[in-house]
C-alpha cells in the first residue's frame, strides 16, 4: 500500500518537477543567453576603442606613406618604424591587449562570435608584420592600407556578433545603432586618411576624388540609417558633437576639397588637417561610446530582470513543489495511516476476536453470554471511514450469524444427547433382558445368537457414546479410581466384534487415572475396531503398551490391512491433531472424529503412520497425567490379580488366543455328556471387564454401572477363593485353560467344551423358580417393538455410516 500510495504521490510530483523543469531550464537558458548577451556587448566598449586607435594608427600610416612616396620625408632605416608612429604603436597594443583580456573569456561561447572573435586575433597577430613592412611600402602602400582595412572589418563584423535572439527587438535595436555609428566613423576615418595622404602627398591622385565620392555618399547613407534607428538621447549627443567648433571647422575645411561646378578640390594643409579631423573624429568616438553604453546598460538591465524572471521562477516552481510534496506526504501519511489502522482492524478482526469469539461461542452458553464488536478504529469521514464502519457492520453481522448457529448448534446437540440418552436407557433395558435370556437359556444353537445379539446392543451403545461426543457431552460412566492398563485395554477389546483376532502385551503396574478410562476405552476400542475391520480376517492386530522415558505411555496398534495413501493420510493426521467441528462428515467418519475428541479432551496424542508393508500403525501417546501411582500392594496371586486372569481367560484363549465363537459340542474332557446351561459366568463386555475387576478388590464399587442379575459374573464372589487359586463363581469354567497338548507349530490343541460349567454330579432339574406366567400378547407386542427397532437402527446405520465388506473397503472409508 505504501508503494501504491507513493506511486499516486510522487508520478504528478514528478511530471510536475518535468515540466517545471523544462520552463526553468528554458528561463535559465534565456538567462544563460542574455547574460552572455551582455558580456559581448560590454566588449563592444574595448572593440571600439581598439578600432579607433586602429583608425588613427591607419590614417597616419597613409599620410607617412605618401610622404615618402613624394620624397617629402626622410628615408628610414630598414627594421625601425617611421619616427611619425613611434608614438603610436603602443597605443594601439595597449588597446589590443585590453581587448583580448576582455573577449578571450567569452571565445568559448557561441559559434558565430567564436569564429569572428579567431579572425580579430588572427588579424592582430599579423599586426606587428604589417608595421614592420611600412617603411619598405612606400612606393605600394596599398597592401598596408588594406591590411589595416581588413582588421578594421573583422573587429566591426565582431561588434555586430551579439544577438539576443528573435524575441528581443529592442536589445537587437540597441546593437544595430552602435554598429551603425561605429560604420558610419569608420568611413568618416577612411575620408580622413584620403585627404591626410593627399595633403602630405601635395596632390590628389585620379582614383582618390572618385574614392573620396564614394565614402562620402557612404557617410551620407550611414548618417540618415544611424538617424532613423538611434533613439533621440543619440541624436541629441551626435547634433551637440555635430555643433561643436571643432567638429564644424573640420567639415568646412572638408568641403574645400570637393569638386563640384567647375571648381578644383583643393589641397589642404596636413597638419591643421591631421588636427581638425582628429578633433572631429575624438567628438564621434564620444557619441559611439554613448550608443554602446546605451546598449550594454540595456543588455544589463534585460539579464538582470531575465535572471531575477528566473530566480523567481525557480523559487516559485521550488515553493510550489516543496508545498505539494509537503501536501502530498501529509495527506499521504494520512492515508496510509488510516488504512493501516483498517488493515490493523480488518487482521484483528479477522485472526483474534473473531476466532475468540467463535471459540467462546462453543464453550459458554451463547444465551447468557454478551458479545460486543467494538467501534471502528478509524474515525475519519472519509471513504476510509466509511469502509471501516462498513466493516464494523460486517463484523456485528458476522457475530450476530455465529450467534444464532451457536444457539441452533447447541439446541441440535441437546437434541443429540437427548435421542443418545433415550437410546442409552433402551440398549440398558434391552442389555439387562438379554442377561436375563441368556440365564434361563439352555439351548447352545439359541444361547449363541443371544451372545451375538448381547454383542450387538453393546455396539449399539458404543455408537450412543460416540453420538454423546459428538453432541459436545461427556460419557455418563465414571470410575473413580485408578485402573490397570492391561484392564482397560481388555475392556476395549471387550467393545469390539473380533475380538478373537486381538493381541495384546501391556507393561505391569501401569495404572491409569479412574476419570480418565470411561473416554480411553471408547478410544481405543475406536482404534481396535477399525483396525480390524480394515484388515483381513485371518491377520491379528498387535496391541503394544510401554512406558516411556518422559513418564508419558506410548501404545501402538498395528494392523495388515488395506493402508491409506498419502493424502488420506495426511488428512487423517490433521483431524486427529485438531478436532473438527461436528458436521456430516464428522457424522460419516465417526470413529475419526470420536478419536479426535476424546484425545482433545484427555490430552492424548494420537498419530497414524504406515507400516511399510500396507498397514497402518496407530501410535497413542498417554501423558503423564493421566498415569497414577499403583494403589495399595495387594498379595501376590491376590483375588484383584486372579480376576484379571480370570477376565483375560474370558476374553483370550490359551497363549493370549481366542477361541472362536463357533458351536460348542457335546462332551466334557472326560468323555461324558455335558449340558450347557444359559448362565454367562464369564465377562464379555467392557463394564463387566471392569466391574470384575472392582469386585475383586477391597475397594468400593466403583460408579461405572454393572447389571447385577442373579448368578451374574460382575458379583462378588461369595464363596471366597476356591482350592488351587480359582476364584468361586458358581459353575464357572476352570481359570486355567484346559489343553490337549501343542501341534506340530507349537500351538496349544483346544479341548471342545472343557471351558463349560463342570457337574461334579449328575445335573439334577432345579425347581422352576415361581413367577407370575407373562401375557402373551404383551411380550410378543414387547418383541415387536423390539425387532422394529432393531431394523430401523439397522437402516439409519446403514444410510448414515456405510460399510463395505471386509477386505473391499477404500481407504477413505477406513475412519
Amino acid at each position: 500500500m505504501r508503494t501504491k500510495l507513493g506511486a499516486v504521490l510522487v508520478v504528478p510530483s514528478v511530471a510536475f518537477l518535468v515540466l517545471a523543469g523544462a520552463q526553468t531550464s528554458a528561463l535559465v537558458s534565456q538567462a544563460d543567453l542574455l547574460d552572455e548577451f551582455a558580456d559581448q556587448v560590454t566588449v563592444g566598449r574595448e572593440i571600439t576603442a581598439l578600432v579607433h586607435e586602429l583608425q588613427r594608427e591607419r590614417d597616419q600610416t597613409a599620410g607617412e606613406l605618401a610622404a615618402l612616396n613624394t620624397g617629402s620625408a626622410p628615408p628610414v632605416e630598414p627594421g625601425r618604424p617611421l619616427p611619425a608612429l613611434e608614438s603610436v604603436y603602443p597605443v594601439a597594443d595597449r588597446a589590443a591587449e585590453r581587448f583580448r583580456t576582455a573577449a578571450s573569456p567569452l571565445a568559448r561561447g557561441e559559434a558565430s562570435w567564436r569564429i569572428s572573435y579567431d579572425r580579430v586575433d588572427n588579424a592582430l597577430e599579423r599586426l606587428p608584420e604589417v608595421r614592420a613592412s611600412v617603411p619598405a611600402a612606400g612606393s605600394n602602400p596599398d597592401p598596408v592600407l588594406a591590411e589595416y582595412d581588413r582588421t578594421i572589418e573583422v573587429l566591426l563584423v565582431l561588434l555586430a556578433e551579439p544577438s539576443p535572439g528573435t524575441d528581443r527587438g529592442d536589445l537587437t535595436d540597441a546593437v544595430l545603432r552602435y554598429v551603425e555609428f561605429a560604420q558610419v566613423k569608420e568611413i568618416n576615418s577612411r575620408i580622413r586618411g584620403q585627404l591626410y595622404a593627399a595633403a602630405r602627398a601635395g596632390r590628389y591622385d585620379q582614383n582618390d576624388l572618385v574614392t573620396l565620392t564614394d565614402l562620402r555618399a557612404q557617410q551620407l547613407t550611414g548618417l540618415a540609417g544611424f538617424r532613423l534607428s538611434a533613439t533621440d538621447r543619440q541624436i541629441e549627443r551626435y547634433d551637440q558633437a555635430s555643433t561643436d567648433p571643432n567638429f564644424v571647422a573640420a567639415v568646412r575645411m572638408e568641403e574645400t576639397t570637393f569638386s563640384a561646378g567647375g571648381r578644383t578640390a583643393a589641397v589642404l594643409e596636413p597638419g591643421r588637417w591631421w588636427t581638425i579631423s582628429q578633433q572631429r573624429q575624438e567628438l564621434l568616438r564620444q557619441v559611439e561610446s554613448g550608443a554602446v553604453d546605451d546598449a550594454v546598460a540595456l543588455a544589463d538591465a534585460r539579464s538582470a530582470e531575465q535572471l531575477r524572471r528566473t530566480l523567481l521562477t525557480a523559487g516559485g516552481v521550488l515553493g510550489v513543489l516543496l508545498a505539494a510534496l509537503f501536501t502530498s506526504i501529509a495527506i499521504g501519511r494520512s492515508v496510509a495511516r488510516s488504512l493501516r489502522m483498517l488493515r490493523s482492524q480488518a487482521l484483528r478482526v479477522a485472526q483474534v476476536e473473531l476466532p475468540e469469539t467463535l471459540e467462546r461461542l462453543r464453550t459458554v452458553d451463547p444465551v447468557a453470554a454478551e458479545f460486543e464488536v467494538p467501534p471502528a478504529d478509524v474515525r475519519s469521514m472519509d471513504e476510509i471511514g466509511e469502509v471501516a464502519e462498513a466493516f464494523v457492520a460486517v463484523h456485528r453481522s458476522a457475530v450476530t450469524v455465529a450467534l444464532e448457529q451457536a444457539v441452533m448448534r447447541r439446541h441440535v446437540n441437546a437434541m443429540f444427547v437427548n435421542l443418545a440418552r433415550r437410546s442409552q436407557v433402551l440398549v440398558e433395558r434391552q442389555l439387562e433382558l438379554l442377561d436375563e435370556l441368556e440365564q434361563d437359556e439352555s439351548d447352545p444353537d439359541q444361547l449363541d445368537n443371544l451372545f451375538k445379539l448381547d454383542h450387538l446392543a453393546a455396539r449399539m451403545r458404543r455408537n450412543d457414546d460416540s453420538l454423546l461426543v459428538l453432541a459436545g457431552s461427556e460419557a455418563t460412566r465414571r470410575w473413580n479410581r485408578p485402573v490397570l492398563l492391561a484392564t482397560v485395554m481388555l475392556a476395549a477389546v471387550a467393545e469390539i466384534e473380533q475380538y478373537q483376532r486381538i493381541r495384546h502385551h501391556v507393561a505391569d503396574e501401569l495404572y491409569v487415572v479412574g476419570h480418565a478410562v470411561a473416554d480411553l476405552v471408547h478410544l481405543l476400542a475406536e482404534l481396535l475396531e477399525n483396525a480390524s475391520s480394515f484388515s483381513r480376517p485371518d491377520t491379528v492386530v498387535q496391541v503394544e503398551a510401554a512406558g516411556q522415558r518422559d513418564g508419558s505411555v506410548l501404545v501402538e496398534i498395528v494392523d495388515q490391512g488395506l493402508g491409506m495413501s498419502p493424502t488420506a493420510l495426511e488428512r487423517a493426521n490433521q483431524v486427529l491433531a485438531v478436532p473438527p467441528a461436528a458436521d456430516v462428515a464428522a457424522s460419516e467418519r465417526m470413529g475419526l472424529f470420536v478419536v479426535s475428541h476424546l484425545a482433545a479432551r484427555q490430552g492424548v496424542r494420537v498419530r497414524l503412520r504406515t507400516t511399510g508393508q500396507g498397514g497402518l500403525v496407530a501410535a497413542v501417546w498417554l501423558p503423564a497425567n493421566l498415569l497414577a501411582p499403583a494403589p495399595a500392594a495387594e498379595p501376590a496371586g491376590g483375588s484383584g490379580r486372579r480376576m484379571l486372569e480370570i477376565v483375560a481367560g474370558a476374553i483370550a484363549g490359551p497363549n493370549g488366543t481366542h477361541p472362536s465363537t463357533g458351536r460348542p459340542a457335546e462332551g466334557g474332557a472326560d468323555g461324558g455328556p455335558l449340558r450347557r446351561t444359559g448362565r454367562r459366568e464369564t465377562p464379555t463386555r467392557a463394564e463387566d471387564v471392569l466391574g470384575m475387576a472392582a469386585g475383586a478388590g477391597s475397594a468400593p464399587a466403583s460408579t461405572w454401572w454393572s447389571r447385577q442379575g442373579k448368578g451374574s459374573a460382575a458379583a462378588p464372589a461369595a464363596g471366597g477363593a476356591a482350592p488351587g487359586g480359582a476364584l468361586v463363581t458358581g459353575n464357572a469354567p476352570p481359570a486355567v485353560p484346559v489343553t490337549g497338548g501343542t501341534n506340530a507349530n507349537g500351538l496349544p490343541i483346544r479341548v471342545p467344551m472343557a471351558q463349560l460349567r463342570v457337574k461334579a454330579e449328575p445335573a439334577q432339574p432345579r425347581p422352576p423358580a415361581p413367577r407370575e406366567a407373562p401375557d402373551p400378547e404383551q411380550v410378543g407386542g414387547m418383541l415387536s417393538r423390539y425387532y422394529g427397532g432393531l431394523r430401523r437402527a439397522e437402516a439409519e446405520d446403514t444410510m448414515v455410516i456405510p460399510m463395505a465388506p471386509a477386505g473391499a473397503r477404500t481407504e477413505e472409508e477406513k475412519y
